[in-house]
């Protein structure tokens, strides 16, 4: 397994959240992910290799937010 950690701006609640971690989960290949709040703190995790870190990113922005 491999965990990737990004930090994601401009999440204020629990609906952002869900929002990313929808997003997210949905790349191909993603096993796990957490999404913390109040740190803004994504982790990723994979069964093998570890995802592209433009297909997070893509899926960041199209959840509404940006990656730091």
């Amino acid at each position: 397994m491999t965990t990737s950690t990004y930090t994601v701006v401009g999440m204020t609640c629990e609906h952002c959240v869900r929002s990313v971690s929808e997003e997210v989960g949905a790349i191909p290949g993603v096993n796990d992910l957490s999404v913390d709040l109040e740190t803004g703190s994504l982790s990723v995790t994979t069964e093998a290799e570890p995802v592209a870190d433009d297909a997070v990113r893509a899926a960041v922005v199209e959840a509404g937010y940006q990656l730091a």
